[in-house]
């Protein structure tokens, strides 16, 4: 990327917000200041893009997160989409809309999103910011691969495996809704997620077809594979790893775990247990792809009746 050093700006109340970001930041964002950033991508790759929002009140409730919680999940989810297409990240953007109450709270919610970027190996490279009547996070990130992983490359005889352990986040977002206080192990993994970036280099390099990353909920993702690559998928719900304390509807519906949900030819030779010694987490086989049926999501056999994933404009 061109430009690394930070461009002078000049005075006022934006400027001087932005100067805080950059402050808390500091090597983690690169060329601030220009009207657009500019990248170099790898020759023989392809650019890789997607935006996610974070909405006060629609994402999150202020008593639930600390600020520099809702920053890092923020940028997390985005850099979540990245992994479910196999991409190194390159670049993130962040538009804030600040209402004048969070006004004390940015250097933390700037702290959290540089925490999610680091940890990505992703540098902020650039953004916008501006008056809001509610916090809103809008993260674009880009990234590149010479081989994305698609929703849509699914094949009737693949294996359908999902990294780490289900049903988290939405226990927690019952507890916060319900007003009580969610386990810590749930609140965990609703407010600290992390983008499985690594996780997807490795499946993609042992043969991985499809991707996705697990934003909806498990069964809704796993239509979202199954719509796109023209096939029909079974999951055995008896395989799918819950997390303690979680019943299997709720992990099949439970939404923003940004855990990666892949199908692998047969053939592939998959060390499970050699991934979960990598990373930390298991990875498990739960499911099939098949030819076109009736459904496309069936567990155990029968029509998938687990509540439905997240809906974005419910």
């Amino acid at each position: 990327m061109s430009g690394e050093a930070h461009l002078a700006m000049g005075g006022g109340e934006e400027f001087d917000a932005i100067r805080r970001m950059l402050s808390t930041w500091g090597a983690k964002a690169r060329g601030i200041g220009d009207d657009a950033a500019v990248l170099e991508v790898p020759r023989g790759e392809k650019l890789v893009v997607s935006t996610d929002a974070a909405v006060e009140d629609v994402h999150f409730k202020r008593p639930w997160l600390s600020a520099m919680e809702i920053g890092a999940r923020a940028a997390s989810a985005a850099l979540s989409d990245l992994a479910a297409m196999a991409a190194t990240p390159r670049g993130l953007l962040l538009a804030v809309g600040l209402p004048a109450d969070w006004h004390g709270d940015l250097e933390d919610i700037a702290r959290g999103v540089g925490m999610s970027a680091d940890y990505s190996g992703c540098p902020i490279i650039g953004g916008n910011l501006s008056a809001s009547h509610v916090l809103s996070l809008t993260i674009t990130v880009l990234g590149s691969t010479s081989q994305p992983l698609h929703r849509n490359g699914a094949r009737p005889g693949d294996v359908i495996f999902v990294t780490g352990q289900l049903g988290g986040p939405r226990a927690a977002l019952a507890a916060f809704t319900n007003g009580t206080r969610p386990a810590p192990a749930h609140r965990m993994r609703f407010a600290s997620p992390k983008a499985r970036l690594r996780e997807s280099y490795w499946l993609a390099a042992r043969g991985a077809r499809a991707a996705i990353d697990i934003s909806d909920g498990l069964v809704a993702d796993a239509e979202h594979i199954a719509l796109a690559s023209g096939v029909s998928i079974e999951i055995d719900d008896r395989a799918v790893p819950l997390m303690d304390g979680v019943g299997i509807a709720d992990a099949l519906a439970s939404g923003e775990e940004y855990e990666l949900l892949v199908a692998m030819p047969q053939a592939s030779v998959v060390d499970v247990r050699g991934f979960a010694g990598e990373f930390g987490i298991p990875l498990t086989a739960i499911g099939v792809v098949t030819t076109v049926g009736d459904r496309p999501v069936t567990t155990n056999g029968t029509r998938a009746t687990a509540p439905r994933g997240h809906d974005h404009l419910a």
